[in-house]
C-alpha cells in the first residue's frame, strides 16, 4: 500500500480526504503531518491559495520522500475585491482567532445591502511528488453573507456564509451535508485522478 501524507495536523481533514480516496477505490495509507513531528510547519508566503498549497506539499514531499497533499482555503468577498482571501485565518491580526475575524468582517460589511453580499469559499488542493511533479485543483462554494452569525457547527466563517440555494448557513449544515458541497471537498475530489495517476 502506498503512503500519502497530508500537510495538516487536523485529524478531521485527514478523515475527510481518506473517505474521498476510499470512495474512489484508491488503496492508499493516508497520514497527517503529525506522523512526522520533526518537520516544522511551513510558512505560507504565497500570494494565492494555489501557491500556498504547493509550497506546503512540496516541502513535505521533499522532507519525507513521500507523495504529499496540501490545501489552502479562505473566504473571498466580492465587495471587498476578494478579501480576506489568503488572509482569512488572520484577518483580524492574530492567526486562527475565528471570533475576532468574524467580528471584524461583519463590522466592515455592516452597511452593505443583501444584493451586494455575495462571497465564496475557495480551496486549492495540491499534490506534489518528491521528484517535483505537481498537480493543483481548485474548488469553490458560492454563497451570500448573513448580517449575523447563525449555527454552531463548522469553524471559521461558516456561521455567516449561506450557500446558494440554501436557507441555512454552513454552520447549520450537518458535517455530511457540508462535505458534499464544500470547497475543500470539491478540491480534494478533483485531485483524485491525479492521485490515481501519480501515486497508484
Amino acid at each position: 500500500m502506498k503512503r500519502l501524507i497530508l500537510a495538516t495536523r487536523n485529524a478531521h481533514k485527514v478523515t475527510e480526504l481518506h473517505s474521498i480516496l476510499t470512495a474512489a477505490g484508491l488503496d492508499v495509507e493516508l497520514v497527517g503531518a503529525d506522523a512526522y513531528p520533526e518537520i516544522p510547519d511551513v510558512k505560507e508566503t504565497g500570494v494565492t491559495f494555489a501557491q500556498n498549497a504547493l509550497l506546503k506539499a512540496h516541502t513535505l514531499a521533499k522532507a519525507t520522500g513521500l507523495p504529499a497533499v496540501a490545501d489552502d482555503s479562505g473566504l473571498c468577498v466580492n465587495v471587498l475585491g476578494g478579501a480576506p482571501g489568503i488572509f482569512s485565518a488572520r484577518w483580524a491580526g492574530r492567526h486562527g482567532d475565528d471570533q475576532a475575524n468574524l467580528d471584524l468582517l461583519l463590522a466592515q460589511l455592516g452597511d452593505i445591502a443583501d444584493p451586494h453580499r455575495a462571497a465564496h469559499f475557495a480551496c486549492a488542493a495540491a499534490l506534489a511528488l518528491p521528484d517535483g511533479t505537481e498537480r493543483v485543483v481548485e474548488g469553490r462554494l458560492e454563497g451570500t453573507l448573513r448580517h449575523a452569525r447563525s449555527g454552531t457547527g463548522g469553524f471559521g466563517y461558516d456561521p455567516i456564509l449561506q450557500p446558494l440555494g440554501e436557507t441555512r448557513t454552513c454552520a447549520e449544515l450537518t458535517p455530511d451535508e457540508k462535505n458534499a458541497i464544500s470547497h475543500r471537498g470539491k478540491a480534494f475530489r478533483g485531485l483524485v485522478p491525479a492521485v490515481r495517476e501519480l501515486v497508484g
